[in-house]
């Protein structure tokens, strides 16, 4: 089976909105929604577990019957942070899923996820244990020296950057929560489950990205992905 783990679990803070920003409407539907709709349609999802913020499961159901988001089969509370919401999915399908079964993981604020995107993170994960959708690094990076200076770039050339969707065989993702929170390894701060992955040693295998992909996190951002929808 291939299973989504979308992640619906944040306040938003930095939208300063009175309701999570993955349940604000965007011409009369929640941006969740959209991102579930990416899955719903694409013929290679099984089914689409998300981790939600407590208080919304409820509004979530709802939402899924009105815009018919059949895939959604199981909702769950998420944790204090994104690797906590990502174990609390992991955790929740022990026991449902085999070893060989592919699990991608998605921010529920990414709306806008091409179809090849998420077909080529599937395909890599089949080929190699996991793919990550990535994307080159066009801008140059600079190491900092001190709070005014910089002697020092990274080749630009050098680097990837590696968003959602991710995607990874079962069996070794259960291995990798149970480890990472048994031992305190990549858990804290920004850490995602690319990043974990890596610090336990893994390769990682890079998918197809897409600039489309944005992550909502600011009103310009809801502005651009506004924008988007209309120009549809």
């Amino acid at each position: 089976m291939n299973i989504a783990i979308v992640l619906a679990g944040g306040k938003g803070n930095r939208m300063n909105q009175s309701i999570p920003k993955q349940f604000i409407t965007v011409y009369d539907k929640p941006i969740l929604i959209y991102t579930l709709e990416n899955f719903q349609r694409h013929p290679n999802i099984d089914e689409i577990i998300v981790v939600c913020i407590d208080g919304w499961h409820d509004i979530l159901r709802a939402y899924a019957k009105q815009f018919n988001i059949t895939k959604l089969k199981h909702i769950i509370s998420g944790g204090y942070t994104v690797q906590e919401s990502i174990r609390n999915g992991v955790y929740y399908l022990e026991n449902k899923c085999n070893d060989d079964d592919i699990i991608i993981i998605h921010d529920g604020i990414r709306p806008l996820i091409d179809e090849s995107v998420l077909s080529d993170v599937i395909v890599k994960c089949i080929e190699n244990g996991n793919g990550v959708s990535s994307l080159p690094y066009n801008e140059q990076i600079f190491k900092i020296k001190d709070d005014n200076s910089t002697c020092e770039y990274i080749p630009r050339e050098t680097l990837r950057r590696v968003s959602t969707p991710q995607a990874y065989k079962y069996g070794k993702l259960l291995w990798g929560y149970r480890k990472a929170f048994n031992e305190g390894i990549g858990i804290y701060g920004s850490s995602y489950t690319n990043t974990m992955m890596v610090d336990l040693g893994e390769t990682l295998y890079f998918a197809t990205g897409s600039d489309k992909n944005i992550k909502i996190t600011t009103k310009e951002d809801l502005e651009l992905f506004k924008t988007y929808i209309k120009s549809r």
